[in-house]
């Protein structure tokens, strides 16, 4: 029974590892050299449901492949209440960009709303790999301008000039998915709106 156990767990990192790299290779083909040089230093961990891969006000020195569940990255505005800038599904990266950048303290915090699994690495280790690699170094790049430039962009906007109704749509749009996985006042929060008014909204849908 223990050996099944075993075979089981190790074809579920198989998986998730698998997962991982067909990500990188969207951004930038991986050669087999840079995968074995990148792959040195991954790490899989487990996170439950409530607790945090990053604490406000901490350092961050990872950055994280989600390869099972569900985070929020989130600040508490001058009334301690939650406010919730983006959510990290399966097949995603997830740090604090910013603070990870500045190596300073960040302001906001990343929870696990569903129990996850976690492929992590070192930032400092996996920027030295861009000064070797190319590869490496294009993905960088393209992830970055992909995800913090022009979709940053795009959203910012989005939440300043959309109505709440139009909001909502979007996100229902961008991310069917997480509708059924997420609490009323967690997407509320994300939209900018109360639980009250989100429920207005999709009552008139």
């Amino acid at each position: 029974m223990k050996i099944h156990l075993i075979a089981f767990q190790f074809l579920l990192y198989l998986y998730a590892m698998t997962s991982f790299w067909e990500f990188i290779n969207r951004y930038s083909v991986i050669s087999e050299e840079s995968k074995a040089a990148w792959s040195s230093f991954l790490k899989t961990s487990k996170i439950a449901k409530g607790d945090y891969f990053l604490n406000q006000g901490a350092i961050p020195k990872d950055i994280a492949f989600v390869s099972k569940g569900l985070l929020s990255y989130h600040y508490l505005n001058e009334k301690g209440e939650k406010i919730i800038k983006r959510f990290f599904s399966e097949n995603s990266l997830v740090t604090s960009t910013s603070a990870l950048l500045k190596q300073e303290p960040g302001y906001f915090s990343i929870e696990v709303l569903e129990d996850a699994e976690l492929i992590s690495y070192s930032f400092n280790d996996f920027r030295n790999l861009t000064t070797k690699y190319n590869d490496i170094a294009n993905f960088y790049i393209s992830y970055l301008e992909r995800h913090w430039v022009i979709e940053k962009e795009f959203s910012e906007i989005t939440l300043k000039s959309a109505t709440a109704k139009q909001r909502y749509l979007e996100f229902e749009k961008n991310y069917p998915e997480l509708i059924s996985r997420l609490k009323l006042h967690q997407i509320a929060s994300y939209l900018a709106v109360t639980p009250t008014q989100l429920s207005r909204i999709r009552a008139e849908l």
